[in-house]
């Protein structure tokens, strides 16, 4: 199979990522193997590739929104059945066992595995995944839009249950990229009143086409409090402006595997029972949650093609923010 392996990080500008063939993988007692259809590209990725995020070995495939079919299974698999349709997301194993996982908190667990990172993930022509830790996905999907909603999506359905919103509740949205277009999509089901703040003026327009009630820069105002806020920016100075956009008693989840920093701030942005609140991952739970949601709604995902090989380039796309929706690798 074809594969883009990173072997030392790098600038995306540079192309860390190679294009190497090799065997295809094999199954391992109670694993799938997968034929890739679809890996769609996720900031982590980018982090990954640039060294922001230290890879966990060398060399690895990155890729952790993976659609795939399934070509066979290993020893002692049940309820899974050759030609399935499975997805493959960012959680890719945990212990089942310790205190996080027997009380629904996996995605806590001090031994959880994660695809792209831990294991080799869908930049390539095939890969296995734990049978445990494959997602079923809805009926009438096409592989590169059901892709995006196994990172994006399901991190941000965690990160709206982290900020305790409620149905018809105010929402601020801050930064507005694949996973909070997701989001958005998600809270307006609610009936939520969703105010979303980015610098990028075509943004703001996407937002408001989605169902947005405002959009605006982080510094400006929707004239009223929010009940509770995502950030979805990895820089910290918009985490002060979400504090700041929340109402007493108001939370912050902090959707970022990776943030700059938090700059200093005045305590009186926290008092009145103000909440931050990071969101780690997700548990599979979240995720059956949310793809059942997303079949529901509909959810509608905006993507953007590159041919596997052209790994480099959607991330380089990713970084400069010069892409409609989210990059989906094909193949």
């Amino acid at each position: 199979m074809q594969a883009m392996v990173l072997e030392a990080p790098g600038p995306i500008e540079q192309a860390p990522l190679r294009v190497v063939t090799q065997p295809d993988p094999s199954p391992g007692a109670g694993e799938l193997l997968l034929r890739v259809e679809a890996c769609a590209v996720c900031r982590t990725d980018l982090q990954l590739a640039e060294g922001d995020i230290a890879a966990r070995h060398s060399p690895f495939i990155p890729g952790h929104q993976i659609v795939g079919v399934i070509e066979a299974l290993g020893e002692g698999v049940g309820g899974w059945e050759i030609g399935e349709r499975v997805g493959v997301a960012w959680l890719a194993g945990a212990c089942s066992s310790c205190a996080f996982c027997t009380t629904d908190r996996e995605n806590l667990c001090l031994d959880a595995r994660f695809t792209g990172w831990d294991r080799d993930g869908g930049y390539a022509g095939r890969a296995t995944v734990d049978a445990d830790f494959g997602l079923r996905l809805p009926d009438g999907l096409e592989a590169a839009a059901a892709a995006p909603l196994l990172c994006g999506g399901v991190i941000g359905y965690r990160a709206l249950k982290r900020s305790g919103i409620q149905p018809g509740g105010r929402l601020g949205l801050f930064g507005y990229g694949a996973s909070a277009h997701l989001a958005l999509q998600v809270a307006r089901y609610w009936g939520c009143e969703v105010c979303v703040f980015t610098r990028s003026e075509k943004e703001q327009a996407r937002a408001l086409a989605t169902g947005a009630k405002w959009a605006g820069g982080y510094d400006d105002s929707p004239g009223l409090a929010l009940d509770a806020a995502v950030t979805f920016a990895p820089v910290g100075d918009v985490v002060i402006a979400a504090l700041r956009a929340v109402d007493r008693g108001g939370v912050v989840a902090i959707n970022a595997i990776h943030l700059d920093r938090i700059p200093q701030f005045s305590y009186d942005l926290l008092w009145w029972e103000r909440e931050l609140r990071s969101v780690a991952n997700f548990t599979r739970r979240d995720a059956r949650e949310f793809l059942e949601l997303a079949a529901a709604i509909p959810i509608r995902t905006d993507v953007g093609t590159f041919p596997l090989t052209q790994a480099n380039q959607a991330l380089q796309r990713l970084k400069s923010g010069t892409l409609a929706g989210t990059a989906v690798l094909l193949p």
